[in-house]
């Protein structure tokens, strides 16, 4: 298993699904433990995660960043001569 900058160890998730004790014990005696190389996750004790200051609301997040200045023209979905799937018309 290979060290990381700033992140304790690297686990393959193999090793940490197989050593997880091992893994969370580390996580509190030398920091955090990243899991994963390629989409990689990082394990941390709970006291430290709720030191951390919360984070943006997810809803405050879309408003601040929603699109401005685009018109967008929705369409009409009740018109005549849309397809509705799964439905059989008749054609007699």
């Amino acid at each position: 298993m290979a060290f990381h900058s700033g992140l304790g160890r690297a686990w393959t998730v193999a090793e940490a699904k197989a050593r997880l004790s091992e893994v969370l014990r580390l996580s509190e005696d030398e920091g955090p433990q990243r899991i994963g190389m390629r989409r990689s996750y990082v394990v941390v004790p709970e006291r430290l995660w709720k030191k951390q200051p919360p984070s943006q609301s997810l809803g405050k997040w879309l408003v601040e960043n929603a699109p401005r200045g685009t018109n967008l023209e929705i369409p009409d979905r009740r018109g005549k001569g849309r397809k509705i799937p799964f439905i059989h018309e008749d054609t007699d």
